[in-house]
């Protein structure tokens, strides 16, 4: 176990109905005038903005709001919502939404409080040096981003999809009503089930040594999803699936399953860039991808790939031959994918004539132009990045 820092002072609020604290948690922390950020037309329609609102209103909170936000959040959207914060004196972010409003609203938060382009922080040109603060009322159990220090923004000029990570963008509250997910589309709903496994294997897979009570979580976390999320096929409205599934996204990304090692996240570069040239959702995307990945590095630990088949994906365990519970390993939990009806290839992401040109641009965008690798557990360079990505075609 390698030396670490864990830092969560994210206040999660969880519950049924606690949406309505929202104002009071602001005017608790001592602020005056939120903007309230959020995605599409559903969360009017439900309801959840006006009970929002209420709630700021009973607390004193003068509020703005800002909707608009799409999947993998546009940069575009990030630069108006800095200009209308500064415009209105905005002293704190309100996002109402899943992980895609959370990182819009960190974005945003980095803007009013940093000099230059905020696009730098991501372009990695900077490091900021203040946050504004963030709050959230969350909506879909995915991205983890309510209580992590990450925040993923693509820029529209390019299709460029870049990520931030910074202890300061924490957010103050996350409240978590799992009610809040009932009305989710199914597809939503898995490949948020996909988001938080991928969350935890990238961590999971690592060359330190010596985990084993990180590993027991990590495969206590994984475990449950893998219960849980097949329950929401039958009966979305299942309270208590929901918010085991919602607590889970919040443990996968909020650094507790990477305590003591060094994580992966080849795998989400990756995807990056499938999201970033296709607008696939995320989740859906590292289905897609990660059972490449896993079998193109497996040979670098069998052991630990079979720990995970027999542990995780329970695959007996065949002594005389580990790498074939290392493989049953990969092709058991692509199964599990594929009964939750979600991607185990890029063509089932509907992305059917993947051409060498845009293998190309996508091999360019996740190297920086050759200017670095991905990955940890086993680094990968451009030529490695294109194998997988033709061996998830």
């Amino acid at each position: 176990m390698i030396n670490f820092v864990f830092y969560a002072p994210t206040k999660v609020i969880f519950g049924k109905d606690t949406e309505s604290q929202a104002g009071a948690e602001i005017k608790a922390l001592g602020y005056k005038k939120a903007l309230i950020h959020y995605g599409g037309a559903s969360a009017m329609k439900s309801g959840l903005i006006d009970r929002v609102v209420a709630s700021l209103d009973a607390a004193g909170i003068a509020h703005v709001g800002l909707g608009g936000v799409k999947p993998n959040p546009r940069l575009a959207l990030v630069r108006e919502g800095i200009a209308l914060a500064k415009r209105e004196k905005v002293d704190f972010l309100l996002a109402v939404g899943g992980g895609s409003v959370i990182d819009s609203a960190k974005a945003i938060a980095y803007g009013i409080t940093n000099d230059g382009d905020v696009w730098d922080l991501y372009l990695a040109k900077k490091k900021a040096v203040a946050c504004a603060p963030v709050g959230c009322v969350l909506t879909i159990a995915a991205a983890g981003s309510e209580t992590s220090n990450s925040s993923v923004i693509t820029n529209d000029d390019g299709g460029h999809k870049r990520s931030y990570n910074d202890d300061i963008a924490r957010p103050k509250f996350a409240i978590m009503n799992p009610e809040l997910t009932f009305t989710l589309p199914e597809y939503q709903t898995m490949s948020g089930a996909v988001d938080i496994l991928m969350h935890t294997l990238e961590r999971y897979f690592t060359n330190d040594k010596q985990v084993e009570l990180i590993d027991r979580m990590s495969e206590s976390l994984m475990l449950t999803v893998i219960e849980n999320a097949p329950k929401l096929l039958k009966n979305p409205r299942d309270y208590d699936a929901r918010a085991e599934i919602m607590w889970a996204g919040s443990l996968s990304h909020n650094g507790l399953t990477g305590t003591g090692r060094t994580g992966d996240f080849a795998s989400h570069q990756l995807e990056h860039e499938l999201s970033g040239m296709f607008d696939v959702a995320h989740g859906a995307g590292l289905s897609a991808v990660w059972g490449s990945w896993a079998r193109y590095v497996y040979k670098h630990d069998i052991a630990r790939f079979a720990q995970f088949a027999v542990r995780v994906m329970g695959v007996e365990m065949n002594y005389f031959n580990p790498e074939e519970t290392a493989l049953r390993g990969i092709e058991k939990i692509e199964n599990f994918f594929r009964s939750i009806k979600m991607p185990v290839s890029i063509s089932e992401l509907g992305v059917k004539d993947l051409t060498e040109k845009q293998l190309d641009e996508m091999v360019e965008k996740c190297s920086w132009n050759g200017a670095r690798q991905i990955g940890q557990f086993v680094k990968l360079d451009r030529t490695d990045m294109r194998k997988i990505y033709q061996m998830a075609k």
